[in-house]
């Protein structure tokens, strides 16, 4: 269905138009906890993404490839426009059905600015190591977030009753993380991270995405009145569920993506499809709706 190849593409950011007006707490009607993992991602993503936008910003000055600089470029504004867009999300969707997400985004703040934000008081070489290690990091990151992408551009939110809104907010996400899927990875190559600093990177990102999304599932479940808060054990379960039922991507794939990124034949070209990502930003509704 896609089978035609675009070629390379000039990344650009989409100025997008969102309405929250409509769109329920449970926006997958029989999904609850799978509403409200997806919707976690809201808690995550605005300040990662900022801390993105920084670390390169930051890089870009020791990057003399013109093609890579403007990759760079193209992709700090994309990333940009994505955590501004998820930072609305947090007010005019969680806040108004009663999910207060300010706590938790604080500690998204103090994490990204803080614990993995540049290090002023190193020595000038500490600082370009440590830079490194956050390259590094955003690498792997990136490779998630373009398996989830392609789960999102390909997945059965639509049969299971899904909100178009909301559906079309991570199907448009979805697509520039595919768009863009091989930015980060030629950076993480240019600052010469090797395969074994690559793989450590992914196992932290892998293993840290979990549980920051199983804290921020269960942050919203426990204001959510309809919900009763069972604890860790019992949420996982749940997500397990909702797995089988086709709701989430399955521990079991997400972990064949992580491995497939282990490979020391890896490249991004194998996540997901560029010419699918493009069809679909060409028709989503949110991106039109932006041009009018």
């Amino acid at each position: 269905m896609f089978e035609h190849d675009p070629g390379e593409v000039s990344l650009q950011a989409r100025n997008v138009k969102f309405d929250w007006t409509h769109t329920p707490l449970h926006w997958m009607p029989e999904e609850p906890i799978a509403s409200h993992t997806v919707s976690a991602l809201n808690l995550l993503l605005p300040e990662g993404e900022r801390w993105f936008c920084a670390t390169y910003t930051e890089a870009l000055p020791l990057i003399a490839d013109a093609k890579l600089r403007e990759d760079v470029l193209g992709f700090i504004g994309q990333e940009s426009m994505h955590a501004e867009t998820h930072d609305v999300v947090l007010h005019d969707y969680l806040d108004a059905h009663g999910v207060d997400p300010r706590p938790f985004t604080a500690h998204a703040e103090y994490l990204m600015r803080k614990v993995l934000g540049p290090r002023p008081a190193m020595s000038p070489r500490g600082q370009k190591q440590q830079l490194v290690e956050r390259i590094a990091l955003i690498g792997a990151i990136e490779h998630l977030t373009a398996f989830l992408g392609d789960y999102a551009l390909n997945s059965r939110w639509d049969e299971l009753g899904g909100d178009a809104n909301m559906i079309d907010l991570y199907r448009w996400h979805g697509a520039e993380e595919v768009e863009h899927r091989n930015v980060a990875h030629d950076v993480a190559v240019y600052f010469g991270v090797g395969y074994f600093r690559r793989n450590l990177s992914m196992l932290i990102a892998f293993l840290g995405f979990i549980v920051l999304l199983l804290r921020g599932t269960r942050f919203i479940v426990s204001q959510d009145p309809s919900l009763k808060d069972r604890g860790y054990l019992a949420l996982w379960f749940q997500w397990m569920a909702a797995t089988r039922r086709g709701a989430l991507p399955s521990l079991a794939r997400m972990t064949k993506g992580v491995a497939r990124y282990l490979k020391p034949s890896y490249s991004p070209e194998n996540e997901g499809s560029t010419a699918q990502a493009v069809a679909y930003l060409a028709k989503s509704p949110a991106a039109r709706a932006a041009l009018r």
